[in-house]
């Protein structure tokens, strides 16, 4: 059973904890903060583990929450041991090395997880450590796991367990067995990337690394950032968001068709009472659902945020008379049938556009200015007066002519039309960027992660 670090300070360290989780973005009050106080009081500081989902029971509002809590929990809720800041011997000579990666294939092999806690600290603090001065991190999670290399155990790890068993396992036994030590190495490399910020906070303060040093939660990482695992969690989520937004614009429409007030008929009611308006008469407007275009950019790194938004534009389809998808490089073409399509398998949607559309032409770079021309010329017809279009990208021409009198013919016919930049707006006009001469036609506003893109699409698609 781990035991939490010594538990003098404890409220302190809860309202640490609660003021790193708010800088992150999680949304906890005063009330939860006192109930995760008393969660506290009721489980004590015996059980480590229990501390943590006591915590965590009190604290969080979803599953996407649980992997930053969890860091930031092992900054303010350390393992008990040894006093912060004492050094230990642990030797760094090749032997020593040798020696600790087959010490961990034992414990990975066994399954122990208070063996790997120790093996890790020892590998943090015999491999891990550069820098002397007192401004230096001191310890890098990166450094011991390039010398320690977990990754290549896996053979070695697989073959103790079936010496463990006693015989040898079929092939699909072996795939098991194989993705179970892969999960477990896995699980030591976040031991390893713990007990390094652990350290680093010891030496510059929990608060700083569990602001500066613990990555966001996913919905909240820059769409130019994003790396593949990243990517992949937010796919995951287009369901719920869209069910989330798909109630809010019910909602608005509810609201919209009760229509505004009628003034005339309002004041001829109003007579029967004194001229008091009681009874407030409304316009009622008829039931008319929009119809939505997007235009995605799918070239380099802009393309994780034009698949994203595809996604939840399609999951959204049943709020609107009908949702059109076009995509492009240099060159357009409509997705719209590759994108319902791509709901059963949103991870390979990207490859398959790529691979099915036709977007690029002699060349493979972005270019707008063609892009939006051949969309104003080959699809008129999808943009009309219910029609708002959602333009998705960088607005990086690679020095090609943005060609603003497209963009304008299809501001002129549509009912509005929104430009959502990935890019922070400081980096707007810099470089290859027309961003500033787009955005003189038409309304551009800086969509850099799955959080402001759910609120921008909650308040701008159409009821």
């Amino acid at each position: 059973m781990s035991t939490v670090a010594p538990a003098g300070g404890a409220a302190e360290r809860l309202t640490g904890l609660v003021a790193a989780l708010r800088a992150h973005g999680f949304r906890i009050g005063t009330g939860e903060t006192v109930d995760a106080g008393h969660a506290l009081e009721a489980v004590g500081f015996t059980d480590r583990e229990r501390v943590r989902e006591a915590l965590a029971a009190t604290l969080l509002h979803g599953v996407l929450q649980r992997t930053v809590f969890d860091r930031v929990f092992d900054l303010y809720f350390p393992l008990g041991g040894g006093a912060p800041g004492t050094p230990e011997a642990y030797g760094d000579t090749p032997a020593d090395l040798a020696a600790l990666r087959d010490r961990l294939a034992e414990a990975l092999a066994a399954g122990d997880g208070a063996a790997l806690d120790r093996l890790a600290a020892e590998a943090v603090g015999g491999f891990g450590g550069f820098g002397s001065g007192p401004e230096s991190d001191g310890w890098s999670s990166y450094r011991t796991l390039s010398r320690l290399r977990p990754e290549t155990l896996l053979a070695r790890v697989r073959d103790r367990v079936r010496a463990a068993t006693g015989a040898a396992d079929p092939e699909f036994a072996d795939r098991l067995l194989e993705d179970e030590i892969r999960r477990r190495i896995e699980a030591f490399r976040e031991r390893v990337r713990t007990e390094a910020r652990r350290r680093v906070a010891e030496r510059q303060g929990r608060d700083r690394v569990a602001r500066r040093a613990v990555a966001g939660t996913a919905d909240r990482v820059d769409f130019l950032l994003a790396g593949r695992e990243q990517l992949d969690e937010l796919r995951r989520t287009v369901r719920p968001l869209a069910r989330k937004l798909a109630t809010r614009l019910a909602a608005r429409r509810r609201r919209a068709a009760r229509g505004e007030i009628d003034l005339r008929r309002t004041l001829r009611g109003s007579l029967s009472t004194g001229g008091v308006p009681v009874r407030p008469v409304l316009r009622r407007r008829p039931p008319r659902r929009p119809e939505l275009v997007l235009l995605c950019d799918v070239s380099g790194s802009v393309a994780g945020f034009a698949q994203f938004t595809m996604l939840l534009v399609q999951a959204l389809h049943d709020q609107f008379s009908r949702v059109r998808v076009f995509a492009f490089v240099n060159r357009v073409d409509e997705v719209t049938h590759l994108i319902a399509r791509g709901a059963a398998d949103p991870a390979g949607l990207g490859d398959r556009i790529l691979a099915e559309a036709r977007l690029t032409g002699w060349h493979g770079q972005s270019d707008y200015g063609t892009s939006l021309g051949e969309f104003a010329e080959r699809y008129a017809e999808a943009v009309g007066p219910r029609t708002v279009v959602f333009v998705l990208g960088d607005a990086r021409t690679n020095g090609a002519d943005p060609h603003l009198a497209a963009l304008r013919s299809v501001a002129d016919r549509a009912r509005r039309v929104h430009w959502l930049n990935p890019e922070q707006p400081s980096l707007w006009g810099t470089g290859d960027s027309v961003a500033p001469a787009y955005a003189g036609l038409v309304e551009m506003r800086p969509c850099r992660n799955a959080h402001q893109l759910g609120s921008l699409i909650s308040r701008l698609l159409p009821v």
